[in-house]
């Protein structure tokens, strides 16, 4: 089957209002704006820009994070095997290593016309919300597909069938600039082929999603909730077309519905069920969060198939493996930033808010000094995110729910970072699906509450769009 698929809270400093409008502009960097992950932010600009540990770590905690580390790069086995630290793979899996999807930690992309697999990219799937379905929309957010559950996964151990394959397949859109420049964006369409257990549900949602940056994970988890709901606008009180929504969402260790905030559509509250749920989803690994293997009813061999579970019915991964690995995860480091005074740059940053792009992509936050983790704790940090849900308009839209993000929903994604992504993933694809093969196309499919602002930019003459990629890209 196929388908197609803030506010400002800010220390403006040495800024005079721009002459065209309210937005300020900037002529010089603001103090500390290039450690945009505060005292954590690491001076790497290589490769291994995202995979360093927040510099403010002890050597002592160092120790953990690369335990962690360890554990987030090595493979997991099949079951049964004398590995049994590292066994239980699969039945069902979409890689054997969080690192084959965060290679070096950074972002995924879609399959390539002669890729196997999609490793890097997931595919979600759902139906639609039914009132028989109650309990699975409180702690699922969705509805799963029956046969082939809530995401496809593509690889299998020997003696269960993958669920399908994935191919993604692009058609031309053409968009022009006010000065008569043309960009050609590709809009993709997903086919699963090769489906293991029959045919799917006729009204499957599917929705691709590749594997974001690992960078300042635990900052996210570390900004107050307050802080976040401060700066929603659901009813667009301000009128400024705007309408940030907090996604709420079920949290298995508390047993109860909170904020939202991980994942493209804020769909997993915290970092640790972020992490719970891509073992289950992505390797067929047991926690005790999720403790049986991700198999339907329909897929009896991978319900028979063996297991890594201990002789007491402990899971495949120990709490001290999920422990480690969520330290890690919290603690990998924001790069600096590049070129943060460079006269193209400010003129860049000062487009940015003419647009007004910071209307979704929040400058800045102080996070909580109760923060899980010391080093995250009473930080001025530089996301440019508010982590909040925006109707981004037809051209993005999935038209799959979760929670209480509707199929025209994305979670705003932070901005930190991207100029380092060909550096460190070695390509430059953006959006939650891959399909912008650069940032100005990624900029160029906003939509919905971001369509005033892609006017704006359609009016950038050829100086003004370098100056605004010159800002993204020392982000």
């Amino acid at each position: 089957m196929s388908l197609s698929l803030s506010r400002l809270p800010i220390l403006l400093l040495a800024v005079t209002l721009a002459s065209c409008d309210d937005a300020p502009r900037f002529t010089q960097a603001e103090p500390g704006e290039a450690l945009a992950g505060g005292s954590s932010t690491v001076n790497k600009r290589d490769q291994n820009a995202f995979s360093m540990p927040s510099a403010n770590l002890t050597p002592m905690r160092r120790l953990d994070f690369s335990v962690g580390n360890s554990f987030f790069k090595s493979p997991w086995v099949i079951a049964p095997s004398t590995t049994t630290a590292r066994d239980g793979l699969g039945p069902l899996f979409n890689t054997n290593a969080c690192q084959n999807c965060h290679i070096k930690d950074g972002r995924g992309h879609p399959p390539g016309p002669d890729d196997h697999n999609a490793v890097s990219m997931l595919v979600r799937l759902s139906i639609p919300d039914a009132p028989a379905y109650a309990r699975e929309i409180e702690q699922l957010g969705i509805v799963p597909e029956p046969v082939y559950g809530g995401q496809l996964q593509d690889m299998a151990v020997p003696g269960v069938a993958p669920e399908g394959k994935v191919r993604v397949d692009y058609s031309p859109v053409a968009v022009t600039f006010k000065d008569g420049t043309q960009v050609e964006l590709q809009r993709p369409t997903l086919n699963i082929t090769q489906l293991g257990y029959g045919p799917m549900h006729p009204d499957a949602r599917l929705s691709a999603r590749i594997a974001p940056p690992m960078i300042g994970l635990g900052l996210l988890e570390a900004i107050p909730e307050e802080a976040i709901l401060a700066n929603a606008d659901p009813d667009d009180r301000n009128g400024d077309g705007i309408k940030g929504r907090p996604n709420r969402v079920w949290d298995d260790a508390l047993g109860k519905t909170v904020l939202g905030r991980f994942g493209w559509k804020a769909g997993q509250p915290t970092l640790d069920q972020q992490n719970v749920h891509a073992f289950s989803g992505d390797m067929g690994l047991t926690t005790h969060l999720r403790p049986v293997d991700d198999c339907t009813p329909a897929q009896t061999d991978c319900l028979a198939a063996p297991n890594g579970n201990g002789p007491n019915g402990e899971p495949e991964v120990s709490e001290n493996i999920q422990r480690l690995v969520l330290f890690y995860t919290r603690n990998l480091a924001v790069p600096i930033r590049r070129d943060v005074d460079s006269a193209q740059a400010l003129a860049g940053k000062t487009l940015f808010f003419q647009a007004g792009c910071q209307g979704c992509h929040t400058p800045s936050f102080t996070s909580s000094a109760t923060a899980a983790e010391p080093e995250q704790a009473n930080q001025l940090i530089r996301p440019y995110s508010d982590l909040l849900l925006h109707d981004m308009g037809p051209g993005l839209a999935d038209n799959r729910t979760e929670f209480k993000a509707g199929g025209r929903d994305w979670r705003t994604a932070p901005l930190w970072g991207i100029g380092l992504t060909e550096t460190v993933s070695g390509h430059t694809r953006f959006l939650h699906d891959g399909r912008a093969r650069n940032l100005l196309e990624a900029v160029l499919w906003h939509g919905g509450e971001a369509e005033a602002a892609r006017q704006h930019v359609l009016t950038f003459n050829a100086e003004q769009r370098s100056a605004l990629l010159a800002f993204l890209n020392s982000l």
